[in-house]
């Protein structure tokens, strides 16, 4: 995988392709996050109890609103693959933007391994309903990479209109489940005061629906993230939108309503159908609920739905990673060797290739919690790059001195906001997963080291800016 070929002239540059849409851009966040309305955001109930969880869902929901309108102004105006990592290297330097394509690449594939791991569980589960036992979840897992690989190797129109269609399903159904346990009528089919009550727990907190305090609710913010995680990765199709000043904002903002949406609803379903202590370590609580609502359409539809949701979630995934992957390796961050782009369908294919085993290597442990951790402290480190990003970005370039296609409103309130509850969450993470948060810290170190060291020679940095810009302020 050597940089350069010898004897080889200037090969003919073959670029990603430029076919998507303001609804691709949808498909491709919403579908990379609504799997964490069908899984994982439960976990937070364990941490915080029910009103903890719900706490934790606004909070963070503010979180992910602050990161897509910075997102929104900055990629709608920096236009290339790599998301975050092309902001990075535009306005930081070479050393933060290895670090941030590295973020990415793992909060990608570690969430992917989440999404398989769900999906062959789920396969299992669905067997033992009909009386099989003897269902091996892992070639499903395997079958669940391999088909989605294929499906972006062959091109990223074909894979995210997929994408939008099962995306929208798995949406639907949470609607459909929501009108069927009938709001309306409280006390009918949810029993919310029921469940929520913290009862033969004299050890735990009085506070109702707070069973272990404020506390409580702080690490919860760990899991809370995971309504929401991975909108950001709409970043990743800017180089490959037809306009990306109207496509990105449009299909970044309206997929965070999106999500506000489903996470108010999946909170309220599950908190009225399922008690608190079981909900909280639960596989898929919407699933879960649906049975205990005794519709056997109800039942059969969030099956299909979870299914559909990590199938959506893995398929953006593997779209994201390999785009980071691949703007990493043309600028020489990696091998030049993973920049190549297929000359019939326009894809990164090798950088597609190259991460699926490290995906299915994840998937085949087994250790759900786990692997959503080292997702979510991947895209922590990143969201906290985010608020220095853009301070940075608005005194080089200020308002005027080039065209933005965004421009997010109320600034810096949005960034120092972003910080606090970045800082907020990563202490969340420590309370419950210190010895992770250590070792990934420690991950990243090690390749800052390699990087500087190692890798750096072979970067050139005049051609990795890419963007028609005046020469920054105070330059």
């Amino acid at each position: 995988m050597s940089d350069v070929a010898v004897g080889q002239s200037t090969p003919t540059v073959i670029n990603l392709k430029k076919v998507l849409g303001p609804a691709h851009v949808w498909a491709l966040g919403v579908g990379i996050v609504l799997v964490g309305e069908f899984m994982g955001w439960n976990y937070s109930v364990a941490k915080g109890g029910a009103y903890g969880s719900l706490i934790a869902c606004f909070v963070m929901g503010l979180l992910y609103t602050c990161v897509a309108m910075i997102d929104s102004e900055i990629t709608s105006t920096v236009a290339a693959a790599g998301g975050q990592y092309a902001q990075a290297k535009h306005t930081t330097g070479p050393l933060m933007a290895f670090n941030v394509g590295l973020y990415l690449v793992m909060a990608y594939t570690m969430l992917e391994a989440a999404d398989v791991l769900v999906i062959g569980d789920l396969v299992h589960a669905g067997a033992l309903e009909l009386g099989r036992d003897n269902v091996d979840p892992h070639p499903f897992v395997f079958l669940a990479v391999a088909v989605l690989a294929f499906l972006n190797y062959r091109g990223v129109f074909m894979a995210l209109s997929v994408n939008f269609l099962i995306t929208a399903i798995a949406f639907v159904s949470i609607i459909i489940l929501w009108i069927g346990v009938h709001p309306f009528s409280p006390g009918e089919i949810t029993q919310h005061q029921q469940m929520l009550a913290i009862q033969n727990l004299p050890e735990l907190s009085n506070v109702p629906g707070l069973p272990y305090g404020w506390l409580g609710v702080l690490a919860s913010f760990q899991f809370g993230i995971w309504y929401y995680l991975g909108i950001e990765g709409t970043c990743q199709a800017a180089e490959e939108v037809r306009s990306a000043g109207r496509s990105l904002p449009l299909g970044t903002m309206t997929g965070m309503i999106t999500l506000l949406i489903a996470a108010a609803l999946t909170w309220w379903i599950c908190a009225g159908m399922l008690p608190w202590d079981y909900l909280g370590q639960a596989l898929a609580p919407l699933y879960d609920a649906s049975k205990m609502s005794g519709s056997l359409f109800l039942h059969i539809l969030l099956w299909v739905a979870t299914v559909f949701s990590a199938v959506a979630s893995a398929n953006g995934c593997i779209n994201d990673a390999s785009r980071a992957w691949f703007s990493m390796g043309r600028d020489r961050y990696l091998p030049q060797w993973f920049s190549a782009v297929h000359p019939t369908y326009r894809t990164p294919y090798r950088s597609i290739l190259f991460l699926i085993p490290i995906a299915v290597a994840f998937g085949f442990t087994g250790l759900l919690a786990q692997t959503i951790t080292f997702s979510i402290l991947s895209g922590l480190l990143g969201y906290t790059f985010m608020p220095i990003n853009v301070m940075k970005f608005r005194r080089k370039w200020p308002l005027g001195s080039i065209k933005r296609g965004y421009v997010h409103p109320w600034h810096p309130i949005p960034a120092l906001t972003l910080f606090i509850l970045c800082v907020a969450t990563l202490f969340a993470v420590f309370l419950g997963f210190g010895s992770q948060l250590l070792a990934m810290m420690g991950f990243y170190i090690l390749a800052s080291i390699w990087f500087t060291f190692h890798r750096y020679k072979f970067v050139k940095r005049g051609d990795q800016f890419t963007m028609a810009w005046p020469r920054p302020r105070g330059y």
